[in-house]
């Protein structure tokens, strides 16, 4: 029986939106420690009492399946990659995210998106697990690793960290990953109304507030069909069962859980492929009515 080479490039799972193929970059799957850490009401009981969250979102004991990942795709002629996960070599305060090695540009250049060919880069929000890539070494020197693409977040989001009294983790992850990338000329600062704001046609941000207060998702269209990239208005499957769940670093925990009950009241039996920021593998799913809730039904 033959085995596998050493030198085989990564599989890179994909989802296609009308004629948008969408790409997972897998970067990490988080310790299981993560899971009561950043989801505390999640507790084991409660997951136990959601069947279909096994086996691929939580284990047997209730313990939560938790990922990081970007994702990548082509639309309106623009290459375009929606957050960039943890990163290498960054000192970081969370052990799990400290001084990784990853093979996550390998991922990408196997997607076919080595890092010169990106256009834009979204970030839905400016935290530590979402900008790590922005940036990477060179010869001591933290630079933009998609040098160029433009990178796009919302004013609304950039703005309050500029107003934040940050710790020295933060302000270690933005000079490392944030400032660089400001430096270079390569930030854009977008107004997101409420009604959301248009990339390009078929890409458009939508504000979802409360885990930070500029948070978007981004939502894709293509020859009829829809697709929505959750960044962290929604961290894990158990709050489609569970929308009053929030995160341990919910910036307001009360508009967090109102744009997630109004975002998932949005995509419920429309047929729309929810892609999870942090959703383990199979990560996308539609949006279901269940139990008076919803669900996730998986689409691999």
């Amino acid at each position: 029986m033959s085995t596998p080479s050493a030198t085989a490039p990564p599989t890179v799972p994909s989802w296609t939106v009308g004629d948008i193929t969408v790409h997972r970059i897998d970067e990490a799957l988080l310790p299981p420690a993560t899971g009561p850490w950043l989801l505390p009401g999640a507790t084991p009981a409660l997951v136990a009492g959601q069947d279909w969250l096994r086996p691929h979102f939580a284990d047997d004991e209730g313990l939560l399946h938790i990922d990081s990942h970007s994702f990548a795709f082509t639309v309106g002629g623009l290459r375009v990659v929606v957050d960039t996960g943890i990163g290498n070599g960054k000192e970081r305060a969370n052990p799990a995210w400290h001084n990784l090695n990853t093979d996550y540009l390998q991922r990408l250049g196997s997607a076919g998106f080595p890092p010169d060919s990106v256009d834009l880069v979204i970030l839905t929000h400016l935290h530590t697990d979402h900008v790590g890539w922005n940036t990477r070494e060179v010869n001591g020197e933290w630079v933009p690793t998609f040098p160029r693409a433009r990178y796009l977040t919302s004013r609304t989001e950039r703005e309050f960290w500029a107003g934040f009294a940050m710790d020295e983790a933060r302000r270690q992850m933005f000079r490392d990953s944030v400032i660089p990338v400001e430096r270079a000329g390569l930030l854009d600062l977008v107004d997101v109304p409420a009604e959301g704001v248009d990339v390009v046609p078929g890409l458009r941000l939508l504000p979802t507030p409360g885990h930070t207060p500029g948070h978007v998702a981004v939502a894709l269209t293509s020859q009829g069909e829809t697709a929505l990239i959750t960044g962290d208005s929604i961290h894990h499957p158990v709050q489609f069962a569970h929308p009053a769940i929030g995160a341990c670093v919910d910036i307001d925990p009360r508009q967090s859980e109102v744009s997630r009950r109004t975002l998932l009241g949005s995509l419920a039996d429309t047929g729309t492929l929810v892609l999870g920021t942090h959703f383990a593998p199979p990560t996308a799913g539609r949006v279901v009515t269940h139990q008076g809730a919803y669900r996730l039904s998986p689409a691999p």
